[in-house]
């Protein structure tokens, strides 16, 4: 007899609100060994928890109240049984099954502060700090999963890939960004331009705009280039890659765009990426 609501197990639920949270990286976790998929599940569960917190809340002290949680959480000072948090459960799960780094998880947690306010990201290096901490520390934890004996030898690749994948990222989310008045585009890229941070925002100099998108893209794709050029990923690794997949298209549409990523979303369509994760697990390329 299936499970009923009330009675699903922990994995179920981690499982099925990834689906809702992150469709890409839930993908990713179908599309890895079935004995893996539980690990992945949470900690693709956890970084998408923290990813949204700035949609949940409306001032910045209740999302620090947030994070402090999942903090706590790891340093072993949770307040109450995880048992009644099945994503805190799945992952301290995760992290003693796998020997993951909680240090490394607590770096992800205090970069996500810097999205709960509206400081603008100050130069290139700032961001590819922040990108390292979340995106490409996910690669890597990911890979921790799959295969701890290759996950080093592909630390290079995480890394880049990560920074490009939170560029791509960025890029799709720059409509929502910008109603927030939040700026990831580094302000040393709008200085080459001849902008600020404000006449960025407002939108109003389409040349100058597309130029400063233009570099953005240009360093999306130096990352990605690099992380490609590191070498093929060992078979085993591939599922925490497959995400990447979805970079290349994004970079090049965001480019076509130009200062129209401004005002104008443009996610291709579900079923395109998951075709397109589909054919990278399959050709064992991102």
């Amino acid at each position: 007899m299936a499970a009923t609501e009330g009675q699903r197990s922990n994995p179920d639920i981690c499982l099925a609100t990834l689906r809702e949270t992150d469709r890409d990286r839930y993908l990713a976790c179908l599309l890895a060994p079935e004995d893996k998929r539980r690990s992945l599940a949470a900690l693709y569960g956890f970084h998408a928890e923290l990813a949204r917190i700035r949609d949940l809340v409306h001032e910045p002290l209740p999302g620090e109240v947030r994070l402090q949680y999942w903090r706590d959480l790891l340093e072993g000072q949770s307040h109450g049984s995880t048992e009644a948090n099945p994503l805190a459960s799945e992952l301290l799960r995760a992290i003693e099954a796998h020997r993951l780094p909680r240090a490394t998880l607590i770096n992800m947690i205090d970069a996500r502060i810097f999205d709960l306010y509206d400081d603008p990201m100050e130069n290139r290096n700032a961001l590819e700090g922040y990108a390292g901490e979340t995106a490409s520390a996910l690669i890597q934890l990911a890979g921790l999963v799959l295969s701890p004996e290759d996950a080093m030898q592909s630390s290079h690749a995480a890394g880049h890939a990560g920074v490009a994948q939170a560029i791509a990222g960025c890029l799709l989310l720059m409509p929502l960004h910008r109603h927030r008045c939040q700026l990831y585009l580094p302000l040393d890229i709008l200085t080459a331009v001849g902008l600020d941070r404000q006449a960025f925002l407002d939108g109003k100099d389409v040349a100058r705009i597309g130029a400063a998108i233009d570099a953005f893209v240009g360093l999306g794709h130096e990352h990605l280039a690099k992380a490609r050029a590191s070498g093929p990923v060992p078979k085993d690794l591939v599922p925490a890659f497959l995400p990447v997949a979805l970079v290349g298209p994004t970079l090049r549409r965001a480019r076509a765009l130009g200062a129209g990523v401004l005002d104008q979303p443009f996610q291709p369509p579900q079923w395109r990426r998951q075709l397109s994760m589909a054919i990278a697990a399959v050709r064992g390329k991102f």
